[in-house]
């Protein structure tokens, strides 16, 4: 393992950005910051680090995307390992370096399929890690089904979740469940003995509803204000419910598309970046471009970058994690808020207490951002994967 020292960087830490700085990374691990360059090169060589120039461009932790389905034409439905490293490489390629698999609402030998496939490639990835597998279905409310194929939802089953979650082993980090559904709260109940983030979405639970699954166990809402009853003045449903609770986090798709940006505003004003994730929610499109695809069982079209089924319906995203860094920091939100909420915030959810950061003794995660927020190279554990 080659040990390095990233000169001139403009780092991303939770306090500030830190200008002219240097980082050592030894081991696959941030070993220091430095400030100032204060490393000479001549020290540099004689300490054995390979020295690479950043010059003066932006550094922030590996990003965590929580919430992708596919990319590059390949979706984790597939079932194929092709598929999860495809993926991989994508995420890698635009500032993701670790992520849930996700899947959508499909028959149970599609769900397995994909599980297996997922765990085939977990340790083997060629880019990206993958953190783990977040469930999204089959436990969903038809009323408020978005791009989730009817025909497999399902009321909440705790033998069939078992099983699930046998085959799956430890690697399910994250469900998404409609609450209100028959046999939600004994499903919330299963999973937080599992110690499973369980996230509500894809629902038209209550307000009163809501705060009982955040109650006995819910801590976070997947892609907020979409898929979930609205807010209302005299039924403020979910989305009250969580904005209420302090112990609740939010993802957020900034793309433009999903969310008014007030709304992303109003999300960051109410829960800090502490309580907010941004996600892709990408689809097989990220990457491609406009086209048809099949997502989901369903056609999708693809135009200016938007994916939607034939009636309409927003199905899934083409932003990439760097597009949304970009985007949420041009709504106002501030630079260091924007990478806490794509990097740290994730990480603290998942349980990754040496991702998401750039501090010592942390993994050396990183990413080198040019001034338009495109990805220069991405590191991982240390090594160069992209770039």
């Amino acid at each position: 393992m080659t040990n390095r020292v990233v000169r001139d960087v403009q780092v991303a830490l939770p306090t500030g950005i830190l200008a002219s700085a240097d980082v050592w990374i030894k081991n696959g691990k941030i070993e220091r910051i430095e400030g100032g360059n204060s490393s000479a090169p001549v020290q540099i060589q004689n300490e054995g680090y390979e020295l690479i120039d950043g010059g003066g461009r932006l550094l922030i932790p590996g990003m965590i995307d929580v919430h992708i389905h596919g990319a590059s034409g390949f979706d984790m439905m597939d079932g194929t390992l092709e598929s999860i490293q495809a993926v991989s490489l994508a995420c890698a390629a635009t500032g993701c370096t670790r992520f849930l698999a996700t899947s959508v609402t499909s028959d149970m030998d599609d769900l397995l399929r994909m599980i297996r496939s997922v765990k085939g490639a977990a340790g083997q990835e060629r880019g990206a890690r993958i953190a783990g597998i977040h469930l999204e279905g089959p436990y969903l409310n038809p009323k408020r089904k978005g791009m989730q194929n009817e025909k497999h939802l399902r009321h909440p089953d705790l033998e069939e979740m078992t099983l699930i979650l046998n085959e799956a082993g430890s690697l399910v980090k994250m469900v998404t469940i409609a609450p209100e559904l028959p046999g939600g709260m004994e499903l919330i109940a299963l999973l937080k003995e599992r110690n499973i983030v369980i996230a509500l979405a894809h629902s038209d639970a209550t307000y009163e509803e809501a705060k009982l699954a955040f109650a006995a166990g819910a801590s976070h809402v997947t892609h907020c204000f979409n898929g979930m009853r609205p807010i209302h003045h005299r039924d403020p449903g979910l989305v009250a419910a969580a904005f209420e609770e302090e112990q609740v986090s939010l993802q957020a798709i900034v793309d433009g598309v999903h969310l008014h940006p007030a709304i992303v505003r109003l999300m960051h004003k109410i829960k800090g970046p502490e309580g907010m994730v941004l996600i892709t929610d990408a689809l097989q499109a990220m990457g491609l471009g406009d086209g048809t695809y099949e997502f989901g069982g369903h056609q999708v079209a693809v135009k200016d970058g938007v994916a939607r089924l034939k009636d309409g319906t927003l199905a899934s995203s083409t932003v990439t994690m760097n597009e949304a860094l970009r985007l949420t920091n041009e709504l106002g939100i501030s630079l260091v808020d924007a990478v806490r909420m794509a990097a740290t915030t994730p990480a603290e959810i998942l349980g990754l207490l040496e991702a998401g950061r750039i501090e010592a003794g942390c993994e050396a995660d990183l990413v080198l951002l040019d001034e338009r927020f495109q990805v220069v190279w991405t590191m991982i554990e240390g090594e160069m994967i992209h770039g």
